[in-house]
């Protein structure tokens, strides 16, 4: 059994059942036994399926975020906003799944040739805790849309959400084309080695997506891989050190950092450094010490601040773990951030900013590129000449220039290095979760 506690003062939330071997055997071959019929179900009946889904996500969203933030402490209001996004994605699939579309060829006039797009078969779906419908809706919505079955299995931090979202999908759909099962790291391992599976969907660290990786490597499945980031933020010296300072606290302290594109480091120009570390520590403390997943995720922020700490950086507040129940950590700002530091060289995936000061916008943007990761990177500048240095120049999927969290909806990029692979968003993910098969037909004679 996996127990939830409530991060916010450690009261059991509930216990969900750890999938067996049999139940996943029987998962996995049901899956299989129903992909044919969900393969040649038309695409505007499986995409009106998924606006059902949809209405039925939108009609819970209370109920799913009250149990989202029993189970990681996401305040309820934005986990709400998370279930209406997933709810607007599978829309959004709903769409696009029926106009998704192969190619005619111009070969032989006597003949046809097309590339025509088909299921690959079996997806199994694993999904973090830290935005668990709108991410699922994302993976399930595309792969469903577009013929496939799926297994899925939501994180073991947030496994109630995981299965009402579960309940809810699946209530509109043929039996076994969308099933859930449950369990940590072990359960998401023997999914992965499996040769019954087409497709291995995975959001989440990088040290799980790299044993996927190998484990697909070893069975022939694709795989789609969001892992971890170390975003950085470069700040120029021609912009409002107050105004740069609430765009790196929203982007280090929302949802407590717990977010994949979260700020990870900070480069601020000197020229401006002082007056926006000032503005960032009033930043922090205006919050209110928020909890995070469990004590278990606290303790791995607490000792990327201790370590940078004992390094010598300074905590310009926060930086102590706080008494009482629960999980909470205060947002903290550390000053003087060597590059070496674990929370600039690693995902801390907390509420902390560490900020280091540059001496020109060349040397922070060298700074910012630098790492094995490339999810996203934020660059704050007046600079126009700079804006395009650094969207060009920064080795990340998502390059956002004076927003830290912005862009417009479908869009979809390929993260870099150690943050994975493929589309895991936007139409293009209909791509992903399709194989192309090239038809030429000739006449007889």
């Amino acid at each position: 059994m996996i127990e939830i506690r409530n991060p916010a003062d450690g009261s059991v939330v509930g216990s969900v059942p750890v999938a067996g071997e049999d139940e996943i055997d029987a998962a996995l071959a049901l899956a299989n036994e129903t992909k044919a019929a969900w393969a040649r179900t038309p695409a505007a009946e499986r995409g009106a399926l998924l606006h059902t889904a949809a209405e039925r996500l939108r009609a819970q969203a209370d109920e799913l975020a009250k149990v989202n933030e029993a189970e990681t402490g996401r305040p309820r209001e934005e986990a709400r906003e998370g279930v209406l996004a997933g709810a607007g994605t599978l829309d959004q699939y709903a769409e696009l799944g029926p106009v998704h579309r192969g190619r005619s060829l111009l070969g032989d006039p006597g003949a046809t040739d097309l590339m025509v797009p088909e299921p690959r078969g079996v997806v199994v779906a694993l999904t973090p805790w830290n935005d668990p419908v709108a991410v699922a809706c994302g993976l399930l919505g595309a792969a469903l849309a577009t013929g496939n079955t799926v297994v899925h299995k939501p994180s073991e931090r947030a496994p109630h959400t995981g299965q009402l979202l579960g309940e809810l999908l699946s209530g509109v759909l043929p039996g076994g084309v969308l099933q859930t099962v449950h369990g940590d790291g072990g359960v998401g391992a023997i999914l992965a080695m499996r040769d019954d599976v087409d497709v291995l969907a995975h959001v989440g660290s990088t040290a799980t997506g790299r044993s996927i990786a190998a484990s697909a490597a070893a069975t022939g499945a694709k795989t789609l891989l969001e892992n971890g980031g170390n975003d950085p933020l470069v700040i120029d010296a021609d912009v409002d050190p107050v105004w740069a300072a609430g765009q790196a606290a929203l982007g280090a302290f929302a949802n407590s950092g717990q977010i994949c594109v979260a700020v990870e480091r900070i480069y601020v120009h000197e020229a401006i450094a002082s007056e926006f570390l000032d503005a960032l520590v009033k930043e922090a403390e205006s919050r209110t010490p928020a909890p995070l997943v469990d004590r278990r995720h606290r303790e791995h922020v607490h000792s990327h601040v201790s370590d940078a700490v004992s390094r010598g950086a300074r905590a310009l507040t926060g930086g102590a773990v706080p008494d009482g129940p629960g999980a909470h950590y205060p947002a903290t700002v550390l000053a003087g951030c060597a590059s070496e530091l674990r929370v600039m060289t690693e995902e801390t995936f907390g509420p902390v900013a560490p900020v280091q000061v540059v001496p020109s916008f060349d040397h922070g943007l060298a700074e910012a590129a630098k790492g094995e990761y490339g999810l996203a990177a934020t660059v704050l500048t007046a600079s126009m000449a700079h804006a395009q240095r650094a969207w060009r120049e920064l080795p990340a999927g998502t390059v956002k220039v004076n927003n830290v969290f912005g862009g417009a909806p479908g869009g979809a990029a390929h993260p870099r290095g150690r943050s994975g692979n493929g589309y895991g968003y936007g139409p293009e993910l209909l791509d992903e979760l399709t194989q192309t098969k090239l038809v030429h037909v000739a006449p007889p004679g």
